[in-house]
C-alpha cells in the first residue's frame, strides 16, 4: 500500500487520471468557458485551498506545470497563508488565484443588541467592508475573479452570509464554488479532516442542505420568525394563524446571490444521492477507481497542500494534528447541533 498524504502519491493521482484521458481545469476557466464545458468529455476542475504553508502550494504548482496542468489556488489574507512572492511565483506559472475569503471571523463577535437581525446586518456590513479591502490587497499583486470560503471552524459566523446582503459580481467576481456550481452531476473530493471521506469533521467544508443557510441551526428559526413577523405587519395577520402556504420558507429567498439548486451550498435530493454514492477513504482508494473506470465524467478536487510532503517529521506532524483537529471538530459539531 502506497504512503498517503505525499508528493509521490499526488503526483501519481494526477498522472493516473490523465492516462484515463481526463482534462483538468480551473476554476475560472470552467465559468468563462461554455465551449470548454461542453467539448470536454471528461474533466477535474482542480482547486487547491492554501490555508499555510503556501511553499508546499509551491511544490505542487511546480508539479502541475510539469505535467501541463493548470489549476486554481485560493489563498487566505492571513501571514501563514499570504505570501507574495509564492502567489506571483504561482501566477507566474500559469495558475489561477482565488481569494480564500473569511472576513465574517475577523469582525469582533462581542457586540450586545437585543435585536439579533440587528446584529447579524452589523456585523456582515463590517465583514464585507475587510472583504472589498482584503480583495483589493490580492489584485494588487494579482488578478483575481473567482473566491471560495474558508471554513473557520471556530468562527460562528459562516463568510457565505455576506452574500445574504451583497453581490460578490458588484465587486468585479465572477464566480464562488460553493454558490455556481451545480453537483447533480459533477463529484465533490476534497481532502478536508486529511482524508477523503471527512465530511463528518468538517464544520463546513461539505455539501449542505437547503436548510443550512450559511449560519448555525438556530438561524433558520430565526428567519422563519422574522418572515412570521413581516407577513403580520404587511397583512395584518395574525402571525400564529397564518394562511397555509402564505410563509415562504425556501431558504434563500431573500438572498442577494441564490446559491444554484444543487450546488454545494443548497443540495437537492438529486445532487445528495449522486455524492453518497461515490465514497472513498484514501487517495490509493480514488487511484484504483480511476484505473477502474469507476469515477464519473465530471469531478471538482480539492486538496489543501500543507498536507502534502515527503519529508517524514512534517508528515508526521500534520498526522497526529489533523487527527487531534478531527476530534475537536467532532465534538464542537455535535455540540453546535444540540
Amino acid at each position: 500500500m502506497r504512503k498517503g498524504f505525499t508528493l509521490n502519491i499526488y503526483r501519481l493521482l494526477l498522472e493516473t487520471l490523465q492516462m484515463q484521458g481526463i482534462s483538468f481545469m480551473q476554476v475560472g476557466e470552467y465559468y468563462a468557458n461554455q465551449r470548454i464545458r461542453s467539448n470536454t468529455n471528461r474533466f477535474v476542475i482542480l482547486r487547491q485551498d492554501v490555508d499555510k504553508l503556501p511553499g508546499n502550494s509551491l511544490a505542487f504548482a511546480q508539479i502541475q506545470r510539469n505535467m501541463g496542468i493548470r489549476s486554481t489556488f485560493y489563498f487566505r489574507v492571513v501571514p501563514g497563508s499570504f505570501d507574495e512572492g509564492v502567489i506571483e511565483e504561482i501566477a507566474g506559472l500559469g495558475h489561477e488565484i482565488g481569494y480564500h475569503y473569511e472576513d465574517m471571523s475577523f469582525v469582533p463577535q462581542r457586540q450586545k443588541t437585543k435585536d439579533k437581525r440587528l446584529k447579524e446586518e452589523e456585523i456582515v456590513k463590517q465583514g464585507i467592508e475587510s472583504f472589498e479591502k482584503n480583495l483589493e490587497r490580492f489584485r494588487e499583486t494579482v488578478p483575481v475573479r473567482s473566491i471560495c470560503m474558508h471554513g473557520s471552524p471556530m468562527s460562528r459566523w459562516d463568510s457565505r452570509l455576506l452574500w445574504k446582503y451583497y453581490d460578490y459580481r458588484e465587486f468585479g467576481v465572477d464566480f464562488e464554488p460553493y454558490f455556481d456550481l451545480n453537483m447533480e452531476s459533477m463529484l465533490y473530493l476534497t481532502d478536508t479532516g486529511r482524508r477523503w471521506n471527512g465530511s463528518g469533521v468538517s464544520i463546513r467544508d461539505k455539501a449542505q442542505s437547503a436548510e443550512h443557510i450559511a449560519q448555525d441551526v438556530g438561524l433558520r428559526d430565526r428567519e422563519i420568525e422574522r418572515r412570521r413577523e413581516k407577513i403580520q405587519v404587511e397583512q395584518g395577520n395574525d402571525k400564529d394563524n397564518l394562511e397555509p402556504g402564505t410563509l415562504n420558507l425556501e431558504p434563500f429567498a431573500d438572498w442577494k446571490v441564490k446559491p444554484v439548486s444543487g450546488s454545494l451550498m443548497n443540495m437537492t435530493k438529486r445532487s445528495k444521492d449522486f455524492q453518497a454514492h461515490y465514497i472513498f477513504r484514501s487517495t490509493n482508494d480514488i487511484i484504483q477507481a480511476v484505473e477502474q473506470g469507476q469515477l464519473p465524467d465530471r469531478i471538482m478536487m480539492t486538496f489543501h497542500p500543507q498536507r502534502w510532503t515527503n519529508k517524514t517529521l512534517p508528515w508526521v506532524k500534520e498526522l497526529l494534528w489533523q487527527n487531534t483537529k478531527n476530534v475537536a471538530k467532532y465534538f464542537l459539531i455535535k455540540f453546535r447541533n444540540k
